[in-house]
């Protein structure tokens, strides 16, 4: 488990720059993507200089990054706190608040501790839980400010018709709560179309961002989303669309293309599904990608009804589109870092001078590797360290172990 508020290491000595502000931070030693080994400078939540290894020496704290690959640190963009964790209970799932405030909080550290600085959370609303679990979540990001960026979605169950009359007051009073994001899941309604509908006119009324879900195994209701959901800004996103993997390939390139034509985001779940779709199933994301469509990859469920396991590790997720789905590793790293991201509406990050200073440092020195073995890392969230995971392999009573200097993990510089 990696520490929930890791101290930050003493201040190094050797400085000739005279600088000593106490908010800076040097990464000293990490090896970027394109082979080079670099020193990071931090300081007021961006990326201040980046240098060759032993160029910037500064009065101010230091982390050695020997033998750590240095990313972009990912988001997380599509979880659901609020029932996460809750497979192990007794009976139906709890959402007293303290309880769904609990829950959101060890779930947001889990997936701050694998390296994700912001996440997407998609939180019911509506039926006996009200707006209740959403404002136990809104406390939880509250509680969180300076450690993660959590983002609510509101997720009523139906809104069309005399029982979706309540649900659409509730859908417009959770986003004058909090919620940034509107969504649900139009399957579920007996007006799919008028469901999207209501839910894209509260997106325009607030300018606030769409994320629906749909299985996406009906072609033609794709269709009508897309055409529906086309040029609205800031944004939409469609998930999991594990049904799109289930059409004649021609059918999904078709639908592919008309995604891509509309400007929608497709967020699949390689790790699982979802409490807001039944079938499992991962996208096409490949066709997808082939098209234009911007892909990201989210956690969906965490240990919960709709996956008793998960991680709620980025890292798995793009591990699995390179593993299954045949996608280059720096591709596959994207649907979690750069792209989600920009899914979630947040700057990009790049390890270069004047951006924000959201990383992940990984042990290991490719990324391939990385996605592989990623064990121990170490997470920058607004400059500061605010996660570290430390493992440590060792082969014990082997004389095979000895002779052949085996890797272990904790050796300065050796594989993850």
């Amino acid at each position: 488990m990696p520490d929930s508020l890791p101290q930050q290491p003493p201040p190094s000595s050797g400085s000739s720059s005279g600088r000593t502000d106490g908010s800076a931070l040097l990464l000293s030693g990490a090896r970027l993507t394109d082979g080079r080994t670099v020193d990071v400078r931090l300081g007021g939540g961006r990326i201040e200089a980046v240098g060759t290894a032993g160029s910037l020496s500064v009065h101010t704290a230091r982390v050695d990054l020997a033998g750590y690959l240095l990313l972009p640190a990912p988001a997380e963009p599509h979880a659901h706190s609020d029932t996460a964790l809750s497979a192990d209970g007794d009976g139906p799932v709890s959402y007293d608040d303290q309880e769904v405030q609990r829950r959101t909080t060890e779930a947001a550290l889990l997936h701050l501790g694998h390296g994700a600085t912001a996440l997407r959370s998609h939180v019911r609303i509506g039926d006996v839980q009200g707006l209740g679990a959403l404002a136990a979540v809104l406390q939880a990001r509250r509680a969180l400010r300076g450690l993660a960026e959590l983002t609510a979605v509101a997720m009523p169950r139906v809104l069309t018709g005399l029982a979706g009359a309540e649900e659409l007051a509730l859908l417009r009073d959770a986003v004058k709560m909090g919620a940034s994001v509107v969504g649900g899941c139009p399957d579920l309604d007996p007006d799919p179309t008028g469901y999207v509908e209501a839910v894209l006119e509260i997106a325009s009324e607030h300018g606030c961002p769409v994320d629906l879900h749909t299985d996406g195994d009906d072609p033609a209701r794709l269709a009508r989303f897309a055409a529906m959901a086309g040029g609205l800004r800031p944004g939409v996103t469609l998930g999991p669309c594990g049904g799109l993997g289930r059409l004649p390939p021609e059918v999904a390139a078709r639908a592919a293309e008309q995604l891509a034509a509309a400007g929608v985001t497709v967020a699949c779940l390689p790790q699982g599904g979802c409490s807001g779709v039944d079938r499992r199933g991962t996208a096409p994301v490949r066709v997808l990608r082939a098209a234009g469509v911007r892909v990201v990859a989210g956690s969906g469920a965490l240990r919960d009804v709709s996956n008793p396991v998960g991680r709620g590790d980025p890292l798995e997720a793009a591990y699995l589109l390179a593993s299954r789905y045949g996608l280059r590793p720096e591709d596959a790293y994207d649907t979690v870092s750069s792209s989600a991201r920009a899914a979630l509406g947040l700057p990009e990050v790049r390890v270069e001078a004047g951006f924000p200073a959201e990383l992940l440092a990984v042990r290991g020195d490719r990324l391939a590797g990385a996605l592989s073995l990623a064990y121990s890392r170490i997470v920058v969230h607004q400059g500061r360290v605010v996660a570290r995971t430390n493992a440590v392999r060792e082969f014990c009573g082997s004389a095979a172990a000895v002779a052949l200097d085996l890797p272990r993990q904790g050796r300065g510089g050796g594989p993850s």
